[in-house]
């Protein structure tokens, strides 16, 4: 794949580049920019409708560097274990993201020991959650470069190893790591607020083991878990601060249908 080509443009968000603009100024408009260094950053991936102004808001809260890793859940059930997008770039409309190669290259070195982990575009390619916060990213810094990583049911040792891989590879480097990640998924507002409250504190404490236990133990549908705790592995290994929360919401906030929604969360580690 030596150009991606976008997937979910004009379904997930606007098709043209001139729409995309104008959406881009509306979610960015009133969310306080900052320049602030952070380590890494937990966003939400559905269509713009629903999380856009909330990824907007945690994206505004940060200094995006030229140099982005962004890892995602597999929803397609294609491609390796741990996929990682390693040469070309990709497109949005308007605009050719490159592939930081040099870095895909050291973190598959650094990953090598995971099963599965490997160079692979087949994750990528029908894969909306990465795709939709590119836009968003390239809005801050225009100079971007990307490693897509699409991250598939991991356990928590191979989380740990995936973030500790990633902290090998990036070192000392200005890189900002992202996990892509909605919420609970298809109940009612009140559950879905009250599951998610209970994986928003587990990702609080930091600890990768506990948010995946949390997950797990309580039936709790945040299909970007795995992501996560691959970002909190790497923060650890950096000796960052736990995460703090920028935001909250549902999809019933946006469409007003509060019977069957899903959750969205913004949150920010900040740089040690």
């Amino acid at each position: 794949m030596s150009v991606r080509e976008p997937a979910v443009a004009g379904r997930f968000y606007p098709g043209t580049a001139a729409e995309l603009a104008g959406e881009l100024a509306v979610l960015f408009r009133g969310a306080p920019v900052t320049a602030a260094r952070a380590l890494a950053v937990m966003c939400p991936h559905a269509g713009w409708v629903y999380s856009g102004a909330l990824a907007a808001r945690t994206i505004a809260q940060v200094g995006v560097p030229p140099r982005v890793v962004v890892m995602c859940p597999n929803h397609t059930g294609r491609g390796a274990r741990v996929a990682i997008g390693a040469h070309g770039g990709w497109r949005v409309p308007g605009a050719e993201v490159p592939i930081d190669e040099p870095l895909a290259t050291r973190i598959l070195e650094e990953a090598a020991a995971i099963r599965g982990a490997r160079a692979d575009d087949a994750a990528h390619a029908g894969e909306h959650a990465i795709e939709v916060l590119v836009p968003l990213l390239l809005a801050r810094q225009p100079a971007l470069r990307l490693v897509p990583i699409v991250v598939g049911h991991l356990d928590v040792a191979e989380c740990t190893a995936l973030g500790g891989a990633l902290a090998r590879a990036i070192g000392a480097d200005d890189v900002l790591v992202v996990a892509s990640s909605d919420m609970s998924h298809y109940l009612p507002d009140d559950e879905c607020r009250r599951r998610d409250r209970v994986a928003l504190e587990a990702l609080a404490t930091g600890d990768p083991a506990t948010l995946l236990a949390t997950v797990d133990d309580h039936a709790i549908s945040m299909c970007g878990a795995r992501p996560a705790a691959a970002m909190l592995a790497y923060a650890r290994a950096r000796h960052a601060p736990p995460p703090r929360l920028i935001g909250y919401a549902t999809s019933g906030d946006a469409s007003g249908d509060r019977a069957r929604v899903v959750g969205y969360a913004g949150a920010v580690i900040d740089a040690p």
